[in-house]
């Protein structure tokens, strides 16, 4: 009765967040001539932010369970640094003149989420290279950071080579920021697919999950492949995180502190806690979209500092109260 009430309460949030959405930003619905083209570019921002939101949130889930540490993020394994490595790529092909060739294969609006699954998958290759039956979880976190640094130095490397168009300067350095507000309908029906197959497929290791949290040797001991089932969960994490980072860019602190604020509620249950913080995931960043479009600026603040500015001290109070509960018992 209790997990059914914080569902029915999360989507009630979800709903009125999305609500509240779709009614304020720039432009007037009072206006019927406009109302129609208002109403489709916010509903495509609000699903934009839902789904990148809820990819984030549960692959936040699914990485603290592998590791079995409450204070790792989707970052962890490189794979988030590589996609966004792959959509800035994507982004200078497309500003060097490589867009009627890649047109002819693909439409331009999916070069960008193409080139972010390219990114992630580059980046799980190599991490699943060292994710071997036995090996430890220090050697993946390390091989983690080394991509993540890598990534994240080659990107420094293609935001610097992006600066002789301003334009494009433009575009790699909002999409690095965060932000869902050049998202398009067509970016969002490509994204969909995988958000929905990678939410399922975590939810269906939920059970190797909650066996892992007892420790690998105790899993091993009941019966769990403790390499296949961080194999696979590191796999639809890298599918999660590079679909929502081509919707919405570098967004940060979602995966982190969503599942903190949800576990004294639910549980550690994967099987509860995987769907909520895909609930207050997409609602959450659905919030701060909107916080970035009424913000009084010139210019629209990016998603990426909304979450930053919003997750650090949320993140801060709920470490500190985990801490609190640990040392009294």
């Amino acid at each position: 009765m209790k997990i059914a009430f914080v569902y029915a309460a999360l989507v009630a949030l979800l709903l009125a967040t999305a609500g509240l959405a779709l009614g304020v930003g720039h432009g007037s619905l009072s206006d019927p001539a406009l109302r129609p083209a208002l109403l489709e570019l916010r509903a495509t921002r609000v699903l934009a932010a839902l789904l990148a939101g809820a990819s984030l949130a549960a692959a936040g889930v699914v990485v603290q369970g592998v590791f079995r540490n409450p204070l790792v993020s989707p970052s962890i394994l490189g794979t988030t640094a590589g996609a966004s490595l792959g959509g800035q790529l994507a982004l200078l092909a497309l500003a060097w003149g490589a867009a009627p060739s890649v047109g002819r294969a693909v439409s331009p609006e999916l070069v960008l989420p193409l080139g972010c699954l390219v990114g992630a998958s580059v980046s799980l290759g190599i991490l699943l290279a060292f994710c071997r039956e036995r090996t430890g979880t220090l050697v993946l976190i390390l091989t983690g950071f080394i991509l993540s640094s890598l990534f994240l130095a080659i990107g420094g490397f293609v935001t610097s080579l992006a600066q002789d168009q301003w334009d494009l300067s433009r575009a790699v350095v909002a999409f690095t920021l965060g932000g869902v507000g050049g998202t398009g309908p067509n970016l969002v029906a490509a994204a969909a697919p995988f958000v929905l197959v990678g939410l399922c497929a975590c939810w269906a290791w939920s059970g190797s999950l909650d066996v892992l949290l007892s420790g690998e040797d105790e899993a091993r001991t009941l019966g769990v492949e403790v390499g296949q089932v961080r194999r696979w969960t590191v796999v639809w994490v890298a599918v999660l995180t590079s679909a929502a980072i081509a919707l919405g860019g570098n967004v940060g602190f979602v995966g982190l502190v969503v599942p903190h604020a949800l576990r004294p509620v639910v549980g550690v249950g994967h099987r509860r806690l995987i769907p909520a913080a895909a609930l207050l995931g997409a609602a959450f960043l659905v919030g701060c979209d909107v916080i970035a479009r009424v913000f009084p600026s010139r210019a629209e603040l990016p998603l990426g500092v909304i979450t930053g500015i919003l997750g650090a001290p949320v993140f801060l109070y709920l470490l500190a109260r985990y801490y609190r509960e640990v040392e009294h018992g």
